[in-house]
């Protein structure tokens, strides 16, 4: 069999009373108080109190637990079993019964409904002894509300120090947002600007390029580009048709008329021509006079 090897922290609590209803009179509020000890041999100590005149008290060794596992039928390792017994004290389930008035009571704990009922009776202390287990409730009961408040202020101090973290990040996010905000304001600004400028020039752009200058300019590269060249300068393309404007045709017809006197198509216009001169020139330096020179009507 093992040892009481859990040093088991104090337990405090209050047990809802059963019992006759003339048990008590006037009706009482009783505290009861669980600790366990290793100085000397082990052992489990139950104060219950309800600081008047009713005290009761229970001491149990380690055999004696292990006699109380056996009868409530629980299995397992030792320390499971003080597990249970330490989660059913803890419970909300905990009951003082009385038997005979308050001659006998008994504190009932189970952990949950349909779990193993623990059932441990209790002594009547009276004198020096209930004085005792009164004066040791007291001080436990003191020393566990010390180490609560100074959990509690801890856990204050904690909280302040965390708000205060808290606080320090909200601003530097702040700032942050703020900065982002800003910086976003200024890209948009720019955007705005460039688009700005970027519509100016366009119009800039498009005024001198509008302006009588330029028009007139590409007026005249316009006309030079559109100038018809005439049909004798034209290269020929072979398996095309070309059709010449009015224009073309003139001067086509000149080019045709050119031509044909060099290859001797207007021969006989051109001898009447040249007679006429003649006889213009012999009127003139041969004279009628009589003078030297070529007779008269002599042919050309």
């Amino acid at each position: 069999m093992e040892g009481l090897e859990v040093d088991l922290k104090p337990i405090f609590g209050q047990p809802r009373v059963e019992g006759p209803a003339n048990a008590l009179t006037p009706p009482r509020q009783f505290l009861f108080h669980v600790h366990g000890s290793t100085a000397g041999p082990a052992h489990l100590r139950i104060h219950v109190t309800d600081f008047h005149s009713n005290h009761w008290e229970a001491v149990r060794s380690v055999s004696q637990l292990d006699d109380l596992r056996d009868s409530i039928g629980i299995g397992g390792s030792w320390s499971e079993f003080i597990d249970y017994l330490v989660a059913s004290l803890k419970s909300q389930d905990v009951k003082l019964a009385f038997d005979d008035g308050c001659a006998h009571a008994k504190l009932i704990a189970q952990k949950s409904k349909g779990m193993p009922r623990i059932s441990i009776s209790l002594t009547k202390l009276v004198g020096t002894a209930a004085s005792e287990a009164i004066a040791n409730l007291s001080l436990q009961l003191f020393g566990e509300f010390k180490n609560l408040h100074e959990s509690y202020v801890e856990e204050q101090q904690r909280s302040v120090e965390l708000s205060k973290l808290i606080s320090a990040e909200k601003e530097k996010n702040a700032s942050i947002q703020s900065q982002l905000e800003q910086y976003t304001r200024r890209q948009k600004l720019q955007r705005i600007n460039s688009s700005d400028r970027a519509d100016a020039s366009g119009l800039f752009s498009n005024g001198v390029n509008n302006s009588p200058e330029k028009r007139a300019g590409r007026d005249t590269n316009s006309a030079t580009a559109n100038r018809v060249v005439p049909a004798y300068r034209r290269a020929k393309v072979r398996g095309a048709v070309l059709q010449d404007t009015e224009d073309e045709h003139k001067t086509s017809a000149r080019s045709r008329i050119v031509q044909s006197l060099f290859r001797g198509e207007a021969k006989n216009e051109i001898r009447v021509v040249l007679l006429a001169m003649a006889g213009c020139l012999h009127q003139l330096y041969g004279g009628g006079g009589g003078g030297s020179g070529r007779g008269r009507g002599s042919p050309l």
